[in-house]
């Protein structure tokens, strides 16, 4: 039929088209209008309880980190008056077993920022799906400020220990006053060469950590220290990964050790050496740190990250070689530290297929970083590989070249440097 004509008017189809738009707008306000007036009692109450959740916040502004409220995790929290918490992960735990470890950092209250930055990329990256617990570590009481900072970043288990003077003290071969003496010397030699308190870290780090209550019955460890940045998203368990395939020692970076922090480090390795054959293995990665001329070459695996099984640290070898070093005074008279000690140890006591770098993992510590240059890494990184440390390595270069060497090959070279230094009437005890 169309559309009727009123007084003669015949509508033009400009017309006709807006007619069908006014009928359809009209359409849609009533159906709102309805659905709105079915809701406005659900509404009014979701607004109060909005609105009276921020005004209990106004009203306590000194609360601490631990006032956060655990995460809306349906309507009847929000509607109860709730508001989100801080950024907090709360994914589903990855399947799949898990190994008796956990995550182990030393730290001081003051580097509570650092360390909240650091937790958050390494859950961000591995642990919101794997769950494994925190040990944190400080020669001072944890302050309660420090405490509610880390348990609003992680809902992963955490334990707090403190050290006392049997893992923060004084090697027993030293003294305070020798050690005092030797700092003023060294103050200006190297980076800490004045720090005692860097001396009780090398020292506790080296031989002492693992002994910890909190450790004594973990089988393995990862290391996390404050500032740290992980870059990759970890899709796997590396404890796993490493159990699984009879792999020791994980690490990350290699770089070359200060000279002059190590002058008789090497020295006194050799001595150990020559008393102790019987707790050597049959090969090992030793040429990793020792060149042909016998002499060590500085490499080392950059400790701050180490994943590590803790029967490689707890061995009757490792403990011997430890307290060797312990006792030769080079902890405090000169300035060893812990990433020397745990790499020459490792390389004298594991074969090349029981150490692992880890290039997957994207990692940063002040001063060096890692960054993934395999394509099918880039779209789990957020780093650049043109800027990675580790391709330029010549220390890293070298752990993908050498091989296992013969334990009596490495004797014959140990020998042969002494009788060198003899002939050239060098003094033994440098290196």
């Amino acid at each position: 039929m169309g559309i009727p004509q009123l007084g003669g008017y015949k509508p033009t189809a400009r017309i006709y088209k807006l007619g069908l738009l006014l009928a359809a707008s009209l359409t849609v306000c009533t159906t709102l209008w309805m659905v709105s007036s079915s809701l406005a009692s659900g509404s009014s109450s979701l607004v109060n309880g909005i609105i009276g959740s921020k005004g209990h916040n106004k009203n306590n502004n000194n609360h601490h980190y631990n006032s956060i409220q655990p995460a809306i995790t349906d309507g009847n929290d929000l509607l109860a008056g709730h508001l989100p918490a801080a950024r907090v992960s709360y994914d589903k735990p990855a399947e799949g077993e898990r190994v008796n470890a956990a995550i182990v950092a030393l730290v001081r209250n003051s580097e509570l920022d650092g360390l909240r930055k650091s937790i958050r990329m390494f859950e961000d990256r591995f642990n919101r799906r794997f769950k494994y617990p925190y040990v944190l570590l400080n020669d001072q009481n944890f302050t309660q400020e420090f405490r509610d900072g880390i348990a609003a970043i992680t809902k992963s288990e955490v334990r707090y220990g403190v050290l006392d003077n049997d893992y923060w003290g004084y090697s027993p071969s030293v003294t305070p006053e020798g050690t005092e003496k030797k700092l003023a010397e060294n103050k200006n030699r190297y980076l800490y060469g004045g720090s005692l308190s860097y001396r009780f870290m090398c020292r506790f780090q080296s031989g002492l950590f693992y002994k910890h209550p909190l450790l004594r019955d973990l089988d393995w460890y990862w290391r996390l220290e404050p500032d740290v940045e992980y870059y990759c998203d970890l899709d796997y368990d590396p404890f796993v990964f490493m159990r699984d395939r009879g792999i020791k020692y994980g690490f990350t970076i290699a770089p070359r050790e200060g000279r002059r922090t190590v002058e008789t480090l090497w020295y006194h390795t050799r001595e150990w050496i020559k008393g102790n054959i019987e707790l050597l293995p049959e090969r090992s990665l030793v040429n990793w740190v020792m060149g042909t001329d016998g002499h060590y070459n500085l490499c080392h695996f950059w400790s701050n990250f180490e994943i590590v099984d803790l029967s490689l640290y707890r061995s009757a070898a490792y403990e011997s070689y430890f307290n060797y070093l312990d006792n030769a005074q080079g902890f405090f008279y000169e300035r060893w530290g812990d990433a020397p000690v745990h790499s020459i140890a490792a390389t004298l006591l594991l074969e090349k297929g029981q150490i692992h770098w880890f290039e997957d993992i994207g990692y940063k510590h002040p001063g060096n970083m890692h960054c993934p240059r395999d394509p099918d890494m880039h779209s789990k990184c957020i780093c650049d590989p043109g800027k990675a440390y580790t391709y330029r390595s010549a220390c890293q270069s070298r752990f993908a070249k050498v091989n296992n060497m013969a334990r009596e090959r490495m004797l014959e070279i140990i020998r042969n440097s002494e009788q060198e230094y003899h002939l050239a009437g060098l003094t033994e005890g440098t290196d």
